[in-house]
């Protein structure tokens, strides 16, 4: 028999090891721990990029399309115009302005009932039909034979076209976090000046191909492009998934995620209150009260001046420097790729730094900058002028991607969301109206009244976004210093948690 002293040396030895293991177990606890998160990160953040891969390939490449013959459609006329459209129809130069002037009107009026009925009848299928029908009007433009169809059409062309772009930031704000929204505006936006670069070419060789078929060149322009959209309408209704959740090439998990990214206010995401949200008009009245709408849309105006008068008129322009009809068509490529890299590069600065307003603050004064020149350089200087207009493409499109997702970043409730994407463009798209008049052929060679009209809404507008700046940090503080706490849980933008991007 063992003695009590043997034993209990024994029984001290095995909790001593006991002691020792448990010990050792507890040790390593919290390192097991931490390399179980890591392991989780690491997965969450695969399936991320696996989701965004499917999601950008599946989603970009159908408003990319839509972007490039929305604005191929619309501006396309200026192109017609360089190969004889006017003299062919009888048009004086006012009949042509105000044929430009039409398609504004109803396409802004149609943009918040649009925004507002999207989810409703579906993004698939309301889109579509948007597109065909533009493509339908832009492709009889090239059968007209006077000034009043040529005013009709161009009426219902705004009209067609008046609901896609408020509706693709909303439907994308639906699928992309506050954070990845600027690059994939972006990307689209790149489409529109790649567009009119695109526009050039094909005007260039509808202009070889001459009269064909009793269509004289610049009447192909419209019937190649408004075919081109009506089979574009077709891959729109059969690629694009109306939500996340019926997003057919995604899998059950992809989908879960995907959905989840887009919940948790936290985050700064209000997706899923928004899936449940029910239409109502203080929603609508709330948008109409928000500050950051008409500041936003006062510098979004004039960027959108200077755009659509570019997009029209820049074959004008570059023809009056001495070139001939052939080399200004294929002299707006070079401004449009600038432009449509810049646009990229500021687009993925912007995501990454997080910040929508203080990127806006360097861009535009490039376009400032090139504006300036062209209006006060004489004619003598014709390269020095031509690439001034590389600096005011470069600079306008560069700076809109930001804008865009700003006022969608900050807007939270998809009913305030889908009106104020609405009001910021309607108010802006009236930039077109003006546009029409600041080019006249009256003001050529120079057209420095032109120039100087956008340079001076472009600088107006480079203080509204520095206002708008002012603002955002101002309501940050507020939240932090529990001014806004009566709306915690409200799952908007008035929630505390809600920071606004700056």
């Amino acid at each position: 028999m063992q003695s009590q002293g043997e034993a209990e040396g024994k029984g001290g030895k095995g909790e001593k090891v006991a002691g020792a293991t448990a010990s050792k177990e507890l040790s390593i606890s919290p390192d097991s721990v931490s390399l179980e998160a890591a392991d989780e990160v690491t997965e969450t953040k695969a399936i991320t990029r696996n989701l965004l891969l499917k999601l950008d390939t599946r989603i970009l490449p159908v408003f990319i399309l839509l972007v490039l013959t929305s604005f191929l459609d619309r501006t396309n006329v200026g192109n017609a115009k360089v190969y004889g459209m006017n003299e062919e129809l009888g048009l004086t130069d006012r009949q042509f302005q105000q044929g430009l002037v039409v398609f504004y009107p109803l396409y802004i009026l149609a943009e918040i009932p649009s925004n507002l009925i999207l989810k409703k009848v579906t993004p698939r299928i309301w889109l579509a039909v948007m597109t065909f029908l533009w493509g339908l009007f832009c492709l009889v433009l090239g059968l007209i034979h006077n000034f009043d169809q040529f005013v009709a059409l161009r009426a219902l062309l705004g009209l067609a076209e008046g609901g896609l772009f408020p509706g693709m930031v909303l439907y994308l704000s639906t699928i992309y976090t506050r954070s990845e929204l600027g690059l994939r505006i972006g990307i689209l936006y790149t489409s529109t000046s790649l567009s009119s670069g695109f526009g050039g070419l094909l005007a260039r060789a509808m202009g070889a191909v001459g009269n064909r078929g009793g269509l004289t060149a610049w009447r192909w322009i419209f019937v190649i492009e408004g075919l081109f959209t009506i089979l574009c309408a077709v891959f729109t209704y059969v690629m694009l998934p109306n939500n996340l959740s019926t997003a057919g090439f995604l899998t059950k998990e992809e989908k879960d995620h995907a959905i989840a990214r887009q919940s948790g206010l936290l985050s700064g995401e209000t997706g899923s209150k928004e899936a449940e949200e029910k239409f109502s008009w203080s929603e609508v009245r709330r948008a109409f009260a928000y500050p950051l709408v008409w500041l936003t849309a006062s510098a979004y105006f004039g960027l959108l001046s200077g755009i659509y008068s570019i997009g029209i008129f820049l074959p004008t322009i570059i023809l009056k420097l001495g070139y001939t009809a052939h080399e200004a068509q294929l002299m707006t490529v070079p401004p449009y790729g600038v432009a449509a890299v810049m646009t990229l590069v500021v687009a993925f600065t912007s995501d990454r730094l997080k910040v929508r307003g203080l990127v806006m603050l360097c861009t535009m004064p490039i376009a400032i900058i090139g504006y300036a020149v062209i209006a006060n350089i004489g004619n003598e200087y014709p390269k020095v002028k031509y690439g001034a207009t590389i600096m005011m493409a470069t600079g306008i499109y560069s700076s809109v991607p930001p804008v865009l997702a700003w006022l969608s970043n900050n807007s939270a409730g998809h009913y305030k969301r889908a009106t104020t994407a609405a009001i910021q463009l309607s108010i802006a798209n009236c930039g077109g109206i003006l546009a029409v008049f600041l080019y006249p052929d009256v003001d050529a060679p120079a057209f420095r009244r032109g120039h100087t009209v956008v340079m001076s809404l472009l600088i107006a507008g480079w203080f509204f976004i520095l206002s708008n700046v002012l603002v955002c940090r101002k309501i940050n503080q507020d939240k932090a210093k529990g001014r806004y706490d009566k709306y915690i849980g409200y799952g908007d933008d008035r929630d505390p948690s809600f920071k606004l991007v700056l």
